[in-house]
């Protein structure tokens, strides 16, 4: 048993709008088939995407605070031309420069307009076949048991595992890299973006979540009622959600 990564959930005030950003930084298609926008690939609604990992954009009533996601999406570039093309382009939809204290560095921060933090990299060969995300990317405080986590948790391989760092991908080496990195900032308030999981075809999402549990997994009570899905956070307190089967 295990679960896998089918999208990156991101809380907004004005879910379509976001949708539409990311449609336009991922050259993807925004579909809004209920409540939520959700951004994959152009062509028709396929969910879940057999390749990426989508995005599904959640109306929510309060706005960001100023605190500093500990999530957030790297974004793939081919050249120099490339990235300096894109980061142009997204700016004129909404995007805005962020100091996160990042330094002169040869990546680009930026913010989707209600204040999302991602990065737009330069070139990178380790990037090359990921499609336009190279990375999901999670602050942390041990890599290393972020690793021993999520790579019992989810389907992916992990690749790299150090101090600072630990890298996981689809054992299909295919879509974006899961990475954790060390940060010295810790966790204060719930992110606006966070990972949603799904079981496999007749995977049991019940079972899948006491496996969680017991790998370390808590509870997560937001509100949310009576929904189909099931809030859990990792051992550092990363939101998640395990969605119902399809």
């Amino acid at each position: 048993m295990a679960l896998r990564p089918v999208q990156v959930n991101i809380k907004a005030l004005d879910a379509p709008a976001v949708g539409r950003f990311w449609a336009e930084a991922l050259g993807w298609t925004a579909y809004f088939p209920g409540v939520t926008s959700y951004v994959g690939p152009a062509g028709g609604l396929v969910w879940p995407d057999p390749t990426h990992v989508g995005i599904d954009v959640v109306p929510v009533p309060e706005p960001k605070t100023a605190t500093k996601n500990r999530l957030h999406l790297d974004l793939a570039t081919t050249s120099a031309t490339h990235q300096a093309e894109l980061v142009e382009r997204l700016r004129a939809h909404g995007a805005t420069p962020v100091d996160i204290g990042q330094g002169d560095m040869p990546w680009t921060v930026l913010a989707d307009p209600e204040g999302n933090e991602f990065c737009v990299l330069e070139p990178r060969e380790v990037y090359r076949d990921t499609g336009p995300i190279a990375a999901i990317v999670v602050d942390c405080a041990d890599p290393r048991a972020m690793a021993r986590f999520w790579g019992a948790a989810i389907d992916w391989t992990v690749h790299e595992v150090a101090d600072d760092h630990a890298t996981l991908r689809s054992a299909k080496a295919v879509g974006p890299y899961l990475e954790f990195i060390r940060t010295p900032d810790m966790k204060t308030v719930p992110d606006r973006v966070h990972l949603d999981l799904l079981p496999h075809p007749g995977d049991d999402q019940a079972a899948e979540v006491a496996r969680l549990r017991a790998l370390g997994a808590t509870d997560l009570d937001l509100g949310q009622g009576e929904v189909p899905w099931t809030c859990l956070t990792d051992p550092e307190g990363h939101e998640f959600c395990v969605l119902a089967p399809y």
